[in-house]
Formats: C-alpha cells, structure tokens, sequence
C-alpha cells in the first residue's frame, strides 16, 4: 500500500467487518457501543503495523463519529450513523489553502436560499477524501460576525463534491490527502450539523479529542519501529557479541522505551480526562506533543540500530520514520500545542 500510495479495498473492509470504525457510535445505529479508550488503543495497536491504516481509523471514530454522536438529530443519526459504521468513509473538512494553523480564517461560503445552502469553496488536505462518501464540512453562513458565522453541513459526495489532487507524500502514503471544490452545491437546510454558528466550537472540541487519537498514534508507531529493531538487534553479531549487548546500544534502547512508556502514560491519561468529563485540553496537547517527539526519536533510532539495512526499503522501520513527520504538522502542529500548554501553565500562576 505504501509503493502504490493506495488503501487497500480489502483492508478498509476489514476495519469495518471488525467493527473498527464506529468504535463508540450506540449498537442501535450498527457500532460497537465501546468506550473512547477503546478508540485509543485500537489507533494504537494499528499503528503498530501501518500508522496510514491507523490514521483511517482514526478520523473516522475520532473526527467523524464524535462529530455526529454529539451534535445530530435523531433523523441524522439515523441516516449517517449506520453507514459510517458499516461501510462508507467520512471526512473532516476544515483546513484550506489560506487557513491551516488560523483555521478560522476559511473562506468557504454557504449562502441560504429559501430551505437550501449553496455550498462554494476548496479545501485541503482532507484525510481519508479520497475513499469518503461523506464529508463534514466547515463553512461560513455570514461572514460579518467572523468565526461565529462558521457552521458544520453533512454533504454527500453525490451532491457534488469535486476530489481534487491527491497529494503525493513523504509518509502515510495509504491514508488519502486530497484537495476539495464544492461550486454551488446545494446542500439541504435540514444537513447542518449542530446549530448554525456554532461550527468553530464544535472543530475547536473534536480536535482536542483528535489529538489524543494522534498521540495514539504515534505511540504504536515508536513501538513498532522498535518491535522491528530489536529482535534484530539480538540476531546480528559483532565483535562477537549480538549488537544489542553493548552498553551503548542499551542505553539507547532503554532510554527510548522509557520515552514511550511516558508518552503512552501521558496519552492514557488525557484519554481517562476525557471519559470522566473532565478537562483535558492541556493534557491532550502534551500527549500529542511529546509522542510525537518521541515517535520520531525511536523510529529513528531504530534505524540506526539495524545500520544499512534499516536504511534500505526492504526493512520497515525506514516507513516508520516517514510516517513520523507527520505527528509534528496534522491536527495542530507541535507549535500550536506548545502555545496551548503554555496557556494553562501561565493561568496556574498569573494572578495568584
């Protein structure tokens, strides 16, 4: 799936058979009726193989799933829901050329005529656009009051949407990135999603649940790199003794599995905030920060740890490595965490 930058039809089917992709989504709409942690260490443990089949799912349960379970109707529900959970993708739309970080600042119009939206924009870097059915997308009804005129709308591919380029990546290949036109689509009144303005509050508290999926991610990715490296690490001799017996080495292993335990505590632990209604936006930012870092240290690292042949595409770990970099830019970038953990770090003191 990596050469071909394709998902394989075979294995979506399976994330679905196995009931995978409506992780939380009630039994009565066709889900597993499961918890968010269970959402957190199945991202995890796909991760571990293919950090693309992963980030499939993960949207899916995270983005998608959350986004419906939380604010549809009964009718939507009952529509979307069944098909989400048993065989049709759905996408996030939120990101444009213009606004990445600032993504407030999107320029998609909805315009309302009579019981209709005509729906007129692009978007970019959709997750999972290419395999999706069902887009949720993010536009704006009334530009004069800003990121308040932002609102969520359902839009079926039939109705119109245009998947533009597919974009060629450094990692992830079989998770699909494409680029969206909607011109003058006509989108029902009765598809918004939530409340009308309501649209920047909702993205706003779906993605600081993504990222705790992100960082689940990206902790089965650093475990991985490693369950490919060390078996080998202690198959290999030099100097007469298996490489992973020296010092060196083990102080290095010792360190990254160390870093991934602290990650996987502090992912676990943002994802139990979480589920006790609790906040956890702080915590969701660490967890996504740090095991990103560390996803990118260990697969790395593991590199190193093979020599040449971890260098050569017939190995792994080399896939782990790509597929790391991403951990750093997607559902918020490293610096938009760090700005959002030092916020709560300055309001513990300032003012006291």
């Amino acid at each position: 799936m990596d050469e071909a930058e394709l998902l394989d039809k075979s294995v979506l089917k399976a994330l679905f058979d196995q009931g995978l992709m409506a992780i939380e989504t009630e039994s009565k709409y066709g889900g597993a009726e499961s918890s968010f942690m269970s959402a957190v260490l199945t991202i995890e443990e796909l991760a571990k193989v293919d950090p693309s089949v992963s980030v499939v799912c993960d949207v899916q349960n995270t983005l998608v799933a959350t986004l419906f379970n939380k604010y549809a109707t009964e009718a939507q529900k009952e529509k979307y829901l069944p098909r989400l959970a048993t065989d049709t993708v759905g996408c996030f739309c939120l990101s444009e050329a213009g606004s990445g970080s600032d993504a407030f600042a999107l320029q998609t119009r909805a315009e309302k005529q009579g019981d209709y939206y005509i729906l007129n924009g692009s978007k970019m870097w959709i997750t999972n656009s290419y395999e999706a059915d069902i887009f949720l997308v993010f536009a704006n009804v009334d530009p004069s009051k800003g990121y308040k005129g932002i609102t969520c709308f359902i839009v079926d591919r039939a109705d119109g949407v245009k998947i533009a380029k597919k974009e060629i990546k450094l990692g992830i290949r079989a998770s699909s990135t494409c680029g969206l036109s909607f011109d003058d689509i006509k989108v029902p009144a009765e598809n918004i999603l939530g409340e009308i303005g309501k649209g920047y509050k909702y993205a706003i508290e779906i993605l600081n649940e993504g990222r705790i999926g992100i960082a689940a991610q990206m902790i089965g990715l650093a475990q991985g790199a490693v369950d490919e490296a060390l078996p080998y690490m202690f198959q290999r001799k030099q100097f007469g003794s298996f490489i992973g017996d020296f010092q060196g080495m083990q102080f290095q292993y010792a360190q990254i599995a160390t870093e991934i335990e602290a990650a996987r505590m502090l992912t676990y632990n943002a994802a139990r905030l979480k589920e006790e209604g609790k906040d956890f936006v702080k915590q969701a930012a660490m967890a996504k920060l740090y095991s990103s870092q560390v996803a990118e240290r260990a697969s790395s690292k593991a590199i190193e740890w093979v020599g040449g042949v971890g260098f050569t595409r017939e190995f792994p770990i080399e896939k782990f490595y790509r597929d790391s970099r991403i951990g750093a830019i997607y559902e918020g970038t490293s610096n938009i965490q760090l700005q959002t953990i030092a916020k709560f770090v300055k309001a513990a003191y300032v003012g006291k």
